[in-house]
């Protein structure tokens, strides 16, 4: 009899209904403890994981793949293409924003006693969040070319600190091996990081063995935790804060079938079928973890196995992705700050709106690829307009709900951007997608 082999995303996708199932059925039931106790150190312990093989599989799969590189100048080809493609959809991902909350309009549906309310409720959370967005606002204006550049990388790689000085080292390391003089010398080196690259690749697949269990245990908390003992009052702010949200989800979708098929299809010839097919277990890990980071091993392996593109263009364009493209984020961040100003009664114009794109293109460079960074990134918007930070307050109850969602963009955006540039790059070989 011929064993049948369930395909990854499938796997996933069983998880994730079952962790819904439960997370609602604990919520009504009272389950709070049991889930914390029992359920949530799953999720966790899958989160660890995918941190654990995080930098290693950027550090050695960056310098493998820059390491293969003909010279300096593909390098540069390679990397003008993929920093330029970013910031294209980046501030096509805040238009889009931009142009779906001024045409619905949904924080015209705020009343000011549930405002007000809103706002006592997460007075905490505020405070905090101003604190951290006024320390970022504060630093220099090459403050992020300052932080690009490590002191200490056991530093930056302790903890998955600062992913982009982990690449920083990884890109001059693999530059110098190309421009060594001798090849001879350091053709060993070169041997030891394409074995090493084959072995953490094998760890990925040991990890995703255990991704549906993972799925399960943070889906289930996470619902758990919106409700609360009050699995009422959740639902009812929820209700409350739907139109926003729906707002935010037009504007993800927009990008994720609309913008991406396009792109795919003249940038690279490539059948959007296809590509979801390939990237699909991604977007279901990414929803699950709301972080590009956590989902980075995921995401390399489809793209090179499943997609096609080859590893030294996967290598480069997705870990870079993963901390500098945040479409998602951006498209949210846009929708967020027009909103809260709709609710306080301001109309932006045209100058504000473009301030909103500018500032919103030039934080997802410097969002963490972590949850709720973005929540950061939109109070260094909201102060750019002049918006009351206060107004976060009215969009915490959805945001993990809707962090999940952007995720998802941010994900689907790297890989096709790492998709057109194998295209250009003539780094694209077709392989078989799973059924």
């Amino acid at each position: 009899m011929k064993k049948i082999k369930l395909a990854l995303h499938w796997q996933i996708i069983i998880g994730l209904v079952l962790g819904l199932l439960y997370g609602l059925l604990a919520a009504n039931a009272g389950w709070l403890e049991f889930t914390s106790d029992w359920i949530a150190p799953w999720g966790k312990i899958f989160i660890n994981m995918l941190k654990m093989i995080a930098v290693p599989l950027v550090l050695i799969s960056l310098i493998n793949g820059v390491s293969g590189l003909k010279d300096i100048a593909q390098l540069s080809s390679m990397g003008g293409k993929t920093i330029g493609i970013y910031i294209v959809t980046t501030v096509i991902a805040v238009t889009i924003g931009l142009f779906a909350v001024n045409l619905i309009k949904p924080g015209k549906t705020f009343s000011e006693e549930i405002r007000a309310e809103m706002v006592v409720q997460n007075e905490a959370k505020v405070k905090s969040t101003e604190e951290r967005a006024s320390a970022q606002q504060e630093s220099g204006p090459l403050q992020f070319l300052v932080d690009m550049v490590p002191s200490n990388l056991f530093y930056s790689a302790s903890d998955n600190r600062n992913m982009l000085q982990v690449i920083f080292f990884a890109l001059m390391f693999g530059i110098a091996l190309i421009i060594v003089p001798d090849s001879a010398k350091v053709q060993p080196i070169k041997d030891f990081f394409e074995g090493a690259n084959e072995v953490i690749l094998k760890m990925v697949d040991i990890i995703m063995y255990f991704a549906p269990i993972g799925v399960f245990a943070l889906l289930g908390n996470i619902m758990v935790e919106l409700a609360g003992e009050d699995p009422g009052a959740a639902v009812e702010i929820l209700t409350g804060l739907g139109v926003y949200s729906l707002t935010v989800l037009i504007g993800l979708a927009l990008m994720v079938f609309a913008v991406y098929p396009l792109a795919l299809k003249f940038l690279a010839g490539f059948s959007y079928r296809d590509f979801f097919k390939g990237i699909a277990p991604a977007q279901l890990l990414a929803f699950s973890t709301s972080s590009s980071a956590a989902t980075l091993p995921l995401t390399m392996e489809r793209c090179e196995e499943k997609l096609g593109v080859s590893n030294k263009v996967a290598s480069f364009v997705l870990p870079l992705g993963a901390t500098i493209n945040m479409d998602g984020t951006s498209c949210y961040q846009a929708v967020a700050a027009v909103f809260i100003a709709q609710v306080y009664g301001m109309d932006l114009g045209l100058s504000e709106q473009l301030t909103i794109v500018m500032t919103a293109t030039l934080a997802s460079i410097g969002s963490a690829a972590v949850p709720g960074a973005g929540i950061i990134m939109l109070a260094i918007v909201l102060g750019a307009v002049g918006v009351p930070l206060e107004g976060i307050s009215l969009i915490f109850a959805v945001d993990r709900p809707l962090d999940m969602c952007r995720t998802v963009v941010n994900v689907t955006g790297d890989a096709t951007v790492s998709t057109i540039v194998a295209y250009t790059e003539n780094e694209l070989i077709p392989h078989p997608v799973e059924k």
